[in-house]
């Protein structure tokens, strides 16, 4: 049988296609030099940019340099198995991680592979973790809020769904547990059906504090919808320098399906040592505090990926909660201002605050949520509009009254009401607050309905007025769950049931 011209014409460019994905599969180079996790490559000339390569032994890697005669790799394995003049093949595809609810309660590495001994994760599911970020067009305003059960926070410094927050200060001052709280403070959503499924990255961490923050979460019930992505100290810095962007694609397979989602880095401070690290090995020019010049980009495109999409495109969320460590204070260094300059807003924690007791040790001066009352219902933002500008006062006042002067009647007011809010924001961890209950013992202290309670019974007095209401007024409390509203009969049933039980307890 004959074939007509169009027909071999056809099979031609069809037998082309094939040569050309062949010759494309079949990229291949030699090791020149090895070392500290970099590999330098002779030959993959039509290898691209991020693109994952595979050395003998199944061990990956993924080429970062692309120059005239060589190609720069960092390997994602053990690199005393490979030795100069092994071969290289290029696969023609950038690095992918498995996604989907397989991972729910799992703890895996930045290649998605499980590391908590529960056996493989059923998924065929693959996700590039280099992604673009949605356009303008594509996303809404961030207007919903994500609750973390902490007073001072979800009060003046509101996190929406769709947002980024940084939360920055020095070591040991409380930041990783704010972050846990606000996983434990979902599992409410999830009972209720609305789950804010959540992803954990550790980067450069101890694996005995990665063990103590999963076997939290398992404490509290809240694996069941977090994924917990561990790059431990011990993990090569390639390791670490992918593990964020793991885990943001991981995430955005919950946005991207319609649903909300919540990622928190801790840290970017260890993540931008080791792309350091990575880079100065690979002979990048070092700039600022040795950092690459490209360290900004990493991180703005890291988190750029952070959006709430519009109703056309599903209308899920991806929240997340960068966490940079600072030295001894200093948030105007390289890596924090870099941050704070790409999120929309910060959680300050000051180490002053925290060592004097006031914990979680938030700085309501330095701390800011660039979305602001837009992610807070009615309710909250009528009760905590003048929360902030009350405690500035009263730290000024505080400054003030060390000279020891004389103090009239309205400033010692302003003292005594000031020390209150301070008691009722400090919050013991692991112990979020429901939404409704901070709306009524904020309520309550910024009217001056607890002035006359002594200072140090100021945390007694809320753990009894709370569990009062919930028994005497549950029809408050339920009113506020659902019209989130403080309408003036709600508010005067408050101002009732509080005149009511301070009458016992004060007696008492």
């Amino acid at each position: 049988m004959e074939l007509k011209a169009e027909e071999i014409t056809s099979v031609i460019r069809k037998e082309i296609g094939d040569f050309k994905e062949r010759l494309t599969m079949e990229n291949v180079g030699t090791v020149l030099q090895i070392g500290d996790c970099v590999a330098r490559i002779y030959g993959l000339e039509q290898c691209k940019a991020s693109e994952l390569l595979e050395f003998e032994g199944g061990i990956h890697g993924i080429a970062l340099n692309l120059e005239e005669d060589s190609v720069g790799a960092v390997l994602l394995g053990e690199s005393t198995r490979i030795h100069e003049g092994q071969t290289v093949r290029s696969t023609g595809r950038i690095i992918s991680v498995p996604v989907g609810d397989a991972l729910l309660g799992r703890v895996v590495n930045s290649l998605g592979e499980p590391v908590d001994g529960k056996g493989p994760i059923a998924t065929e599911n693959m996700r590039p973790i280099e992604y673009g970020a949605p356009n303008v067009v594509a996303r809404q305003p961030v207007k919903e809020p994500l609750q973390t059960g902490i007073k001072a926070i979800d009060s003046m410094i509101p996190i929406g769904r769709g947002q980024r927050e940084l939360i920055i200060g020095d070591r040991q001052t409380g930041k990783t547990a704010i972050t846990i709280d606000t996983i434990i403070n979902q599992r409410s959503e999830f009972d209720a059906g609305q789950p804010v499924y959540c992803i954990y990255v550790a980067i450069g961490q101890k694996q005995s504090t990665i063990l103590r923050v999963v076997e939290t979460l398992e404490k509290y019930d809240a694996m069941k919808y977090t994924v917990v992505v561990a790059a431990g100290a011990s993990d090569p810095a390639p390791m670490q320098y992918i593990a964020p962007f793991s885990g943001c694609a991981i995430g955005e397979e919950f946005r991207d399906t319609g649903r909300h989602a919540l990622i928190i880095y801790d840290d970017l401070w260890k993540h931008a040592v080791a792309y350091r690290q990575v880079s100065l090995l690979l002979r990048r020019p070092p700039g600022r505090e040795a950092f690459p010049g490209d360290i900004f980009n990493l991180h703005s495109r890291l988190l750029e990926r952070a959006a709430k999409l519009n109703d056309e495109n599903g209308g899920g969320s991806l929240t997340a909660l960068p966490l940079v460590e600072t030295q001894a204070g200093d948030f105007s260094a390289y890596i924090p201002t870099n941050v704070i300059s790409i999120t929309d807003g910060q959680i300050y924690l000051e180490s002053d605050l925290f060592y004097a007791g006031v914990r979680p040790a938030i700085n309501a001066g330095l701390s800011v949520s660039r979305v602001g009352g837009n992610a807070q219902n009615k309710a909250m933002k009528k009760v905590a509009g003048s929360l902030r500008l009350d405690l500035a006062q009263y730290r000024e006042l505080e400054a003030f009254t060390k000279f020891g002067s004389e103090l009239d009647k309205s400033t010692q007011a302003q003292l005594n009401r000031g020390e209150r809010l301070i008691e009722i924001l400090k919050q013991p961890q692991y112990e979020p607050c429901a939404t409704e209950e901070q709306i009524i013992i904020i309520y309550v202290a910024g009217q001056g309905m607890m002035d006359e309670v002594p200072v140090e019974r100021v945390k007694a007095f809320e753990k009894e007025f709370l569990s009062f209401m919930s028994s005497s007024y549950p029809d408050i409390t339920e009113a506020l769950k659902t019209r989130k509203e403080l309408t003036n009969d709600l508010a005067a049933a408050i101002h009732k049931a509080c005149t009511e039980f301070k009458k016992t307890f004060l007696g008492s």
